[in-house]
């Protein structure tokens, strides 16, 4: 993808970032830096609840939110908390490919079927989706993370909110070029 910002070296972290809680979560885990103790959360990571991911921080770096699609369209009081309680000085927001919240539609079939072998009734397993579904779709993984980053800039104007995007083939971060 030709929006995609990749981070190899401390260079390629542009200086905005460099020194930042969103620097630092891209030397941990891109760059392996070494892991420093932490007292508190510095960062709230918004990501999608995918079991394909693991973000090589350190421990209490990071307020994490996993949703699906990393929507935090219906987590707002959590982030504010992490913002007023836990004084944040950044909020990352993690999309991924091939996450399973686009082309939601494409999936009612084995949703509901899903559901009806969890022993659900197939009308309430159809009615929970038809719900559902049109909260939870986010159509394209990287225009929605940066139609949310914008959202929460808008909400929290003095944190810095950015957003990354997570290869599952490579397991690495990149910043997602806003231009």
């Amino acid at each position: 993808m030709e929006r995609l910002i990749e981070i190899k070296s401390i260079q390629d972290i542009p200086f905005q970032y460099q020194g930042t809680p969103i620097g630092l979560l891209l030397e941990y885990h891109n760059l392996a830096r070494p892991q420093e103790n932490y007292n508190k959360a510095e960062i709230l990571i918004g990501m999608c609840m995918d079991h394909r991911k693991y973000l090589y921080i350190p421990e209490n770096f990071a307020y994490i939110l996993r949703t699906g699609g990393g929507n935090l369209r219906y987590s707002e009081f959590k982030v504010s908390y992490a913002v007023a309680i836990g004084k944040i000085k950044a909020i990352a927001l993690l999309a991924h490919n091939n996450c399973g919240m686009v082309n939601l539609y494409a999936r009612k079939e084995q949703f509901v079927q899903g559901l009806i072998e969890a022993g659900w009734e197939e009308i309430w397993a159809e009615e929970h989706f038809n719900n559902f579904a049109p909260l939870f779709e986010i159509g394209n993984e990287v225009d929605f993370v940066l139609s949310e980053t914008q959202r929460l800039r808008n909400r929290y104007p003095k944190l810095l909110v950015v957003p990354l995007f997570y290869n599952l083939d490579t397991n690495l971060l990149s910043l997602i070029s806003e231009e």
